[in-house]
């Protein structure tokens, strides 16, 4: 959850003070009332699909677990 919500929940629902919020946030005071007093929505930002580094190597890993996992304890790489 954003900030700005629990500042709003802290405010409206549970009718704290601005001093109370502010001792329970470690925000200043001033900082609380800008957000109260603005009146604006916390942004929702998407974050795009991205491959990740290891998908080119994916199939290789893989296979090299499976042959890992068919050793005995002693002769598995543990690193």
């Amino acid at each position: 959850m954003g900030l700005l919500n629990i500042i709003r929940r802290m405010s409206l629902r549970e009718k704290l003070s601005i001093r109370e919020i502010s001792r329970r946030t470690g925000l200043s005071r001033n900082t609380i009332t800008k957000h109260l007093n603005a009146g604006t929505i916390e942004p929702q930002f998407t974050t795009p699909d991205r491959q990740s580094k290891l998908d080119l190597f994916a199939d290789k890993l893989a296979g090299w677990l499976k042959t890992e996992a068919g050793k005995s304890r002693k002769q598995r790489r543990t690193a």
